[in-house]
């Protein structure tokens, strides 16, 4: 493990806090000229998941920190003008396209692994290439069928032969049409002037932390390689010249590292209130989280029903820099419904009707409805908040 040099600053975990919030995008005004593209840049990636209750995680990303921005605009930054790609970083994730070169490590790694036990039909490869670059954008259905008869994994010649074309950096993911991925020819999708993989690991892994850094504002070895899944040692061996500062949190117990630039000034300004999905950089780690902000949180839609304790997709209230509750939201027709809500307390109040009542309007829902409140006490004071 890394043994770090003598901290460049010394910071109290509140000044932590503040520092991964504007790094974030939750602490001053946003900048809007930049809209979804600017978050995209800024944050170095957006994770994507199949769960929708309000809406899909990479679209209440640029939500949570710039407001109602049209769900259509969101998917138009992503997908139009060859602003983005996607890629397996912290996970399946939209990343700007100029971090292409810096993901050579990861393409070549997949070139030199095992088949992870998909057996591929002789020609098959080609054919899906061919295809592909005949027809042009196609999804896995438009290239012969994504899966075989069987299981869930049981897929088909075409979507094997795509998906590793896909992982070695030859195709490209364009964007998603109904969920469905839309592949194309890297070297039509990506501009030519980044359209190489000569930068080598060491190169590339430097960049990536250094990226992770920045989005991140301060954090630990673990915090900043899982940003997009990189080794510990990995960490290790880029972390000195990434460029980020070595530094102490109190109460954190672990050596930590900052971006210089987030050193340099106060974090200031106006916080965000916002419902957070789970899938948020901001709160994606739990350790992080509860270390930043004392808040256990887990995503339980893959928990049985039976043995959830708050809901199948509850988000974080974020609200004056702190995580006040969580609720568990639905739609029925305009409804938002608010199936499950838990309160930190009765100065939650205020700012969780208030996250809320925007994410209801955003979806295009004109009234919220709670069904059940953790502390009942509280639940007529939200009710009539909410108004």
């Amino acid at each position: 493990m890394t043994t770090a040099p003598r901290p460049a600053a010394e910071l109290s975990a509140d000044e932590a806090r503040r520092i991964a919030l504007r790094a974030q995008g939750f602490l001053g005004a946003p900048d809007r000229r930049a809209g979804v593209r600017g978050v995209l840049r800024s944050l170095g990636q957006v994770q994507l998941d199949t769960i929708s209750v309000l809406a899909r995680s990479h679209e209440l990303i640029p939500y949570a920190r710039l407001g109602a921005v049209g769900r259509t605009t969101v998917e138009d930054a992503y997908w139009t003008g060859a602003h983005a790609f996607e890629y397996w970083s912290h996970a399946a994730c939209v990343l700007p396209v100029e971090e292409w070169p810096h993901f050579a490590f990861r393409r070549r790694a997949y070139r030199d692994r095992p088949h992870w036990g998909h057996e591929l039909s002789p020609g098959a490869y080609d054919k899906v290439i061919d295809q592909l670059r005949d027809q042009g954008p196609l999804t896995a259905t438009e290239l012969g069928g994504a899966k075989n008869q069987g299981e869930w994994w049981d897929w088909s010649d075409a979507k094997i032969a795509v998906e590793r074309a896909l992982m070695y950096g030859e195709v490209v993911v364009t964007e998603r049409r109904g969920w469905k991925r839309v592949y194309d020819l890297a070297e039509r999708a990506i501009p030519q002037t980044l359209l190489h993989d000569e930068l080598d690991d060491a190169e590339c892994v430097r960049r990536l932390v250094r990226q992770a850094g920045e989005a991140l504002g301060v954090g630990t070895r673990a915090d900043i390689a899982d940003y997009h899944r990189l080794k510990a040692e990995q960490f290790d061996a880029a972390v000195e010249a990434s460029g980020l500062v070595p530094v102490t949190v109190a109460g954190w117990g672990k050596p930590a590292w900052a971006d210089p630039a987030a050193l340099a000034a106060e974090p200031r300004g106006r916080h965000r209130t916002t419902l957070l999905s789970p899938f948020d950089s901001l709160i994606w780690e739990r350790p992080r989280t509860e270390r930043i902000f004392g808040f256990t949180h887990r995503l339980e839609a893959y928990v049985p029903k039976q043995k959830r304790v708050h809901g199948y997709f509850a988000m974080p209230v974020l609200a004056g820099g702190r995580l006040v509750g969580r609720v568990d939201p639905a739609r029925e027709g305009r409804t938002l419904v608010a199936r499950q809500v838990t309160l930190d307390g009765p100065k939650a109040v205020p700012a969780v009707a208030q996250a809320l009542r925007e994410a209801a309007e955003w979806v295009g829902c004109d009234a919220v409805r709670v069904e059940r409140v953790e502390r009942p006490d509280l639940a007529a004071a939200l009710v009539s908040a909410l108004g």
